[in-house]
């Protein structure tokens, strides 16, 4: 199994970043798709969820600004960021569960002027 995300990058707050996920050896339909995110010194924490079914989730600081999505015949999940702040600065995870969990490697996000 392997989840492969792409998008990170350095952005100025304010900006806008488009993270995507790929997913390999699972069937995808039956997985619930997620970004997860990690800064130095804190805890993983969930950033936004999208069930098989297109059901959303979002963390509270992450609402009105972050958008999941999922294209089933692509295998690919995405997270499109909006509006972002030095304090989103950090490693996001690609997430998906079903029956197992997987993670991919996280893609480096950083906020700065």
């Amino acid at each position: 199994v392997q989840l492969v995300e792409s998008g990170g990058g350095l952005v100025q707050p304010g900006g806008s970043l488009r993270l995507s996920c790929g997913a390999a050896g699972i069937i995808f339909n039956n997985y619930a798709m997620a970004w997860y995110r990690q800064s130095p010194g804190k805890q993983r924490e969930l950033v936004a969820v999208i069930s098989r079914y297109g059901n959303t989730h979002y963390a509270g600081s992450v609402k009105g600004r972050f958008t999941i999505s999922r294209d089933n015949a692509k295998n690919e999940v995405y997270l499109q960021m909006n509006s972002l702040k030095p304090e989103d600065t950090a490693l996001y995870y690609c997430n998906a569960k079903f029956d197992n969990e997987y993670w991919g490697q996280g893609t480096q996000v950083t906020v700065s002027s």
